[in-house]
Formats: structure tokens, C-alpha cells, sequence
């Protein structure tokens, strides 16, 4: 009897604790829960800053993110501004017009300064000076006070279209490609297509080896070259989408962690810098897509 006793009381004991312990984890778990609540009341809870664009929402199997949203309205304020200056147009030029006006032939004057062709420069122009605007202004609207704080269902409702990866990496996609259709256009396509295998160079070995004998050496190491040239098209990619991506997002993270620190007066003279580094940023990009353009139109000489 005393032995079952002793063993009846150690389970209840055991029995207890666990009780105690069950109790004690919902306690905690009540509290945090009120704490999280209570965070969310009063607007403690912060949206961090991701390195990839968020979902907002879904139409079919096409995810329409954050930086997506940004780029669509990037696109709605220049089609706005060119209907603009449209309608502003005329015969004897406002100083809306003439500003414009000034604008365009200093843009022509600095792409003369890469093409040496002003024929060359008019063509490309609205490409080029089109890809600017819209980097500019997506650089632009990832710095408008409050942008992160409108969210929709816990997620930043915008966010700048160029600090994300996938933006930066498709107007990569697209100046290097349309490029390389400019060359083919301009230049030829089996001239263009020697640039990268240059076929004619081994070609030629066989007729003018006996007046040249150094082209047994010259003309496979142009060859190989030309193979090069292939994986310096990626380069270009990976150049001008990683480089515009890393600055902006590298700024925004900047301008959320002084705000985090000190909301008001601090972050202004950061903003200010952004605003220059916006501009920096489209302004190379936009100058090398010109100079790609550029090269991809001139005749390559073996």
C-alpha cells in the first residue's frame, strides 16, 4: 500500500508539473500575442526593406508585384508628359516649349559626341533618350516620402521599379538585343554575323597565304576574338542591369535606415544625394546602351 501510494504520488506530481508547464507556455504565448497586437495597433510594426519585389496580387498565374506597380505608373506619368508637350505645341514656342526644345538638342548634342553622326544619333534618339526618361523616373519614385508606408495587406503597395533585380535585368535585355538588331540592319547580316564567327577570316587563309604567311597566325586568333565578342554580350547584361540595380536599391536601403534612426530632417540631405544618383544612373545607362548601339554600327575591319 505505501509503495502504490508513493508511486500515485509521484504521478500526480509529474501530472502537475506538466499542467504547470502547459500553462505557463499558453500565458506566454497570450502575452506575445497582445504585445504583437498591441505593436500593430499603435503602428510599431514596420515593413522591412526586401532585396526582391513583392506580390501584391495575382491575375491568373501573372504575379503583379510592388516594383511592377511602380513601373506601370512610371509609364502612365510619361505617356501624360508627352501628351503634354503635344498639346503645348506650336508654331511660335511658350517657354514650356522652348525648355523642352533645349533639352532635346542638348540630348542630340551629347549622343554627337558618342556617334560622330548626327543622321546616327536621330535615329537612335528615341530609343535611348526613352529608355533615360523611364529609368529616371522609376529612380525618381522610389524616393517619394511615405512610398514604403502604403501597403496593401502587409505589403509595401510600391517600390522603385529599378530596385528590382527584374526590372534592371529586362531594360539590360532589351538595349543590348535591340543593338544588336540595329548592327544587323545597318551593317548587314553576314557582316554582322563575322563579328562573332568570323568565318571569312579562315576564309581567306587559303588565297593569301602565300603573299601574307603571317595570316596562318593573324586571322584564327581574329577568329577566337570573334568568339569572345559572344560572351561580351552577356557581360553587357550582367553590366548595365546589376550596376543601375546595386545603386538604387543601395540607396533606398540607405534612406530607410537614417529615416529608422531619425525620421525627420536627417534623411533630406541623403534624398537630395539620391535625387543626383538618379540621375547619374540614368544618364549612364542611357549612354551606354548609345554606345552599344554605336558599335554594333560600325563595319568591323579584319
Amino acid at each position: 500500500m505505501n509503495a502504490d501510494s508513493i508511486e500515485h504520488n509521484d504521478k500526480s506530481t509529474e501530472e502537475s508539473a506538466h499542467h504547470d508547464d502547459e500553462m505557463g507556455e499558453s500565458v506566454q504565448e497570450h502575452i506575445e500575442g497582445d504585445a504583437h497586437t498591441e505593436q500593430e495597433v499603435h503602428g510599431e510594426e514596420h515593413h522591412e526593406h526586401t532585396l526582391y519585389a513583392e506580390t501584391l496580387f495575382n491575375v491568373g498565374s501573372f504575379n503583379v508585384t510592388n516594383s511592377l506597380l511602380t513601373s506601370w505608373l512610371a509609364v502612365f506619368l510619361i505617356i501624360i508628359l508627352s501628351l503634354v508637350i503635344r498639346a503645348k505645341n506650336s508654331r511660335l514656342p511658350s517657354a514650356f516649349q522652348s525648355f523642352i526644345e533645349t533639352i532635346i538638342e542638348g540630348a542630340l548634342n551629347m549622343m554627337d559626341l558618342v556617334t560622330d553622326d548626327r543622321d546616327k544619333s536621330k535615329k537612335v534618339f528615341p530609343i535611348v533618350f526613352s529608355i533615360f526618361i523611364f529609368v529616371l523616373v522609376n529612380n525618381w519614385l522610389g524616393l517619394l516620402p511615405g512610398l514604403g508606408s502604403i501597403t496593401y495587406n502587409g505589403t509595401a503597395l510600391l517600390r522603385g521599379g529599378t530596385a528590382d533585380l527584374n526590372t534592371s535585368l529586362a531594360l539590360g535585355l532589351f538595349s543590348v538585343i535591340s543593338a544588336n538588331i540595329f548592327g544587323i540592319i545597318v551593317v548587314g547580316g553576314w557582316k554582322y554575323f563575322n563579328k562573332f564567327v568570323n568565318i571569312k577570316a579562315l576564309l581567306e587563309i587559303p588565297g593569301k597565304i602565300k603573299k601574307d604567311p603571317t595570316i596562318v597566325l593573324v586571322n584564327p586568333i581574329n577568329f577566337f576574338v570573334g568568339l569572345i565578342e559572344i560572351i561580351s554580350e552577356f557581360a553587357k547584361v550582367a553590366s548595365l542591369s546589376f550596376r543601375l540595380f546595386g545603386n538604387v536599391f543601395a540607396g533606398e536601403v540607405l534612406i530607410a535606415s537614417i529615416s529608422a534612426m531619425m525620421a525627420y530632417g536627417v534623411p533630406l540631405p541623403f534624398m537630395f544625394l539620391e535625387i543626383i544618383v538618379g540621375i547619374i544612373q540614368a544618364l549612364i545607362f542611357s549612354i551606354l546602351t548609345l554606345v552599344y548601339y554605336t558599335i554594333a554600327s560600325t563595319e568591323h575591319e579584319h
